[in-house]
């Protein structure tokens, strides 16, 4: 099986999407994007970079998802992504590279808390739109930089 062009323009505009709404916190968007009984899988870090939390279904991933509340403004900008047919009719894989920003406050100083990152994903067909079936967060690196200026600030 092959995926179409309209497949493919789907599926980034879905983790395109995925973005949007994890940065405007829009969490029930958000949920609407992944399959009933999906599986997004993230990392404890620093100590594990690795996907090892496991959160099933929209309720438990939108309320894993509202943890970056902490966070006054986030970025996720997507670098790369490939999508590949997956192993039954209706079903496809995709790997998603994105540095995901994060602004918080530390000692009086605004920082960016840099995640680079992969999405191992795999999608399904549901209600006739692709959605997320399984998300994995894999984390290639872990930055902290100083922020000279964002829109949220006072000065």
């Amino acid at each position: 099986m092959r995926l179409s062009t309209g497949d493919r323009v789907e599926l980034a505009d879905l983790v395109a999407r995925y973005a949007l709404h994890v940065d405007r916190r829009d969490l029930a968007a958000l949920a609407g994007l992944f399959t009933d009984d999906a599986v997004l899988v993230l990392p404890d870090p620093p100590e594990r970079m690795g996907p090892v939390l496991v959160h099933r279904g929209w309720e438990e991933i939108a309320r894993v998802m509202s943890s970056l509340e902490v966070f006054p403004v986030t970025m996720h900008a997507l670098a790369g992504q490939v999508f590949d047919p997956g192993p039954e009719p209706g079903t496809a894989t995709g790997s998603v590279a994105c540095t995901a920003c994060h602004l918080s406050e530390r000692d009086g100083t605004v920082v960016n808390l840099a995640w680079h990152l992969r999405y191992a994903d795999i999608y399904r067909r549901q209600g006739g739109a692709w959605r997320i079936a399984r998300r994995e967060l894999h984390l290639e690196w872990i930055e902290t930089r100083p922020v000279r200026r964002w829109r949220g600030d006072s000065r």
